[in-house]
């Protein structure tokens, strides 16, 4: 998962369910629309063509897809062109041990420390160096780990964080036992049971 790039070209924005889209077919007024959406099973309904799967690729992979199709055996040559019209809000799940886990809703893209920001930081017992992120990628569902204190400190690149991604920030067993065992031993200066 690489880095937001710093001179500030992200990665293609993927079309995600519920856009709306434009489609343009040079040539074919029939065959172009002003608003088309996604529907919730992550496709949309084109004619002569059927039912592909938008959610995933980029405006121009959709237009080279319809554009097969199309040339198959309906057009000569076809020229697609598809916009976003409007970006449905994206949403990406933290969990696990955040001060306040749940799906949070993202425009086009962010990145680790944003995610975790939103969900209001890590809780006393999170492991910083055991942050797993993981993302559908080509129907596959992949993951990977990152350390937050190297993020924060710049020894590492802060990963872009997608919709769909789901965070998941692990438990410190020690933490955990450490604040246990300060929760129950109440009195100071007096050796308890551990």
């Amino acid at each position: 998962m690489p880095p937001p790039d710093p001179n500030g070209t992200r990665a293609a924005y993927r079309i995600g369910v519920l856009d709306t889209l434009s489609i343009r077919v040079f040539q074919e007024p029939d065959l172009s629309f002003d608003e088309l959406q996604v529907d919730a099973a992550g496709s949309i309904n084109f004619p002569l063509v059927g039912e592909i799967n938008a959610v995933g690729q980029t405006p121009l992979e959709l237009g080279h897809t319809i554009e097969a199709g199309l040339g198959e055996r309906f057009i000569r040559s076809p020229q697609v062109v598809v916009g976003v019209v409007q970006s449905a809000a994206q949403r990406v799940t933290v969990e696990g041990n955040v001060n306040k886990p749940g799906v949070y809703e993202i425009s086009g893209s962010t990145t680790l420390l944003e995610a975790i920001a939103r969900s209001e930081g890590l809780t006393k017992v999170a492991v910083v160096d055991e942050i797993l992120v993981f993302r559908n990628v080509d129907g596959q569902r992949m993951g990977a780990m990152f350390n937050l204190q190297d993020i924060r400190e710049g020894k590492a690149p802060d990963p872009e964080i997608m919709g769909g991604d789901k965070i998941v920030v692990g438990f410190s067993a020690v933490k955990g036992a450490y604040r246990d065992f300060l929760q129950a031993a109440g009195i100071f200066n007096a050796f308890s049971r551990f």
